[in-house]
């Protein structure tokens, strides 16, 4: 194609372009999370789901790096800068040389994977773990005898090898080791995400971390007879070389999440258990650090600065607002027209406590005593913070749904036993997108008095003049 002159009203509609509407008319596949999308393919290495859109922005969680169309295009359909506004833009631009029509078909292009070229030493890198990252000098020199570990030759960044059953190099994740200035991190192209940095010991136990720095740093940590566990390190919160390892190695039961005590490690930790339990496991174990992560508590034990823990603030006040429900008496004869009344009372959580009650009262004459206790722990047990996403209108809509959904429900003349328990879940559903939408609510009032807050001008300096 010939050069083509874009104007800034070209590049500007081309890198704004909605990415979802675009993969979908092209035939790629996207699947609906919340407010987001992920965009699922798959190469040479298998099928991958790392990355999220919205709108015309994207985000790798696996590499940790995002932009707007014109570059998702080009990093993940293999299209060249003049190409990829071209189709985003649909053959119709305002350049001086006319557009070619856009291409029928979205043919991912990927290299083979080729692990980066090897220094003569690792002095860099070993400095860079030990001094900046405190990792045991004893843990890295196994890891580079393994070859798992070593320094590239270009860039002397730290370079971590994930091999298949038989030791041949299928994965690697590079990382930089300057001190100052943004960190780089990204995985080695072409790499097979079915395969990361890990280490396979003799028992049932493995360890589950989001990062190589964080399992080497546990290691440091918990050093005695380390080598008898199994440990993988997943470079995000993706679990597919997690599965892989635990296919490969039967003798493997006990599964220790061990994941950033964060807000995405927290949903990660969850979402991972829900996975492994689907696929027959019932031995996972949450194992989070004190501090941030794995390092954060390494750097703290050496009195250097590191990064606090950070709740997951959604799922706290979530938890609590279970934790504060009361008993209701309600009326058995008018529910209906009183869950009416109490839903346009816009109290959501005695709404909430309501459905909570008509709840157990439906499931006790089903023949079913479930007390408010009972109800409670269930809440707390059911309820994923990785799933509960979306606005206080997108809340909303789902809490007014539900409701219209059991005032269906409890217009019918007459119920069996098993109907009687329908009802009581369509109820018991209701308290929870009730909190749900409570709790969205109050994290929407703390963002809005926090903006306000660092917007407001102090008047301390007007004080002062005044008093003088």
């Amino acid at each position: 194609m010939p050069y083509i002159n874009f104007s800034e009203d070209d590049l500007y509609r081309a890198n704004t372009a909605d990415l979802v509407s675009f993969l979908q008319s092209h035939g790629g596949n996207v699947k609906k999370i919340g407010s987001t999308y992920k965009y699922i393919y798959t190469d040479g290495s298998g099928t991958h789901d790392s990355v999220t859109i919205h709108g015309s922005k994207w985000y790798d969680h696996k590499n940790q790096r995002g932009g707007y169309a014109i570059k998702f295009l080009q990093e993940f359909l293999g299209f060249s800068f003049q190409d990829a506004v071209v189709e985003l833009l649909g053959g119709h631009c305002n350049a001086q040389t006319a557009c070619s029509a856009p291409r029928e078909a979205i043919k991912p292009v990927r290299k083979p994977f080729k692990l980066p070229e090897a220094n003569s030493d690792m002095r860099r890198v070993f400095a860079y773990l030990t001094k900046q990252r405190f990792i045991a000098p004893n843990i890295i020199s196994y890891f580079a005898h393994e070859h798992k570990i070593y320094e590239d030759s270009k860039y002397h960044n730290v370079v971590f090898v994930g091999t298949d059953e038989n030791g041949v190099p299928k994965q690697a994740s590079v990382r930089s080791t300057i001190s100052f200035g943004k960190t780089f991190r990204m995985t080695v192209e072409g790499s097979n995400t079915e395969y990361s940095f890990s280490h396979f010991g003799n028992d049932e136990k493995l360890f589950v971390f989001e990062a190589p720095i964080d399992m080497l740093s546990f290691i440091t940590l918990y050093q005695k007879d380390w080598q008898q566990h199994s440990y993988i390190a997943m470079n995000g919160v993706y679990e597919s070389a997690v599965l892989k390892a635990l296919e490969s190695h039967s003798d493997l039961q006990n599964v220790y999440l061990c994941t950033d005590n964060d807000e995405g490690g927290i949903e990660a930790a969850e979402r991972l258990r829900d996975i492994l339990a689907e696929k027959g496991y019932t031995e996972i174990f949450r194992i989070a650090p004190q501090q941030k992560d794995w390092n954060d508590s390494l750097k703290q034990l050496h009195g250097v600065e590191y990064l606090p823990a950070v709740t997951h603030e959604r799922k706290e006040l979530y938890l609590q607002n279970v934790a504060e429900l009361t008993e209701m008496k309600i009326n058995p004869n008018r529910i209906a027209n009183d869950l009416i009344a109490v839903y346009n009372s816009a109290d959501h959580i005695r709404l909430a406590e309501f459905c909570v009650a008509a709840s157990e009262l439906f499931l006790k004459i089903s023949g079913v005593e479930f007390s408010l206790d009972m109800m409670k722990n269930r809440l707390t047990d059911e309820y994923r913070c990785y799933q509960d996403k979306g606005s206080v209108s997108v809340k909303l809509g789902k809490m007014q749904n539900a409701v219209k959904v059991s005032l269906e429900q409890l217009r019918k003349p007459s119920q069996t036993a098993a109907e009687l328990k329908i009802t009581a879940r369509k109820l018991y559903d209701i308290a929870d997108h009730a909190l749900r939408l409570a709790t969205e609510e109050t994290l929407a009032q703390r963002a809005e008095q926090k903006q306000t807050s660092e917007e407001s001008p102090s008047d301390e300096p007007f004080q002062m003049l005044m008093s003088v």
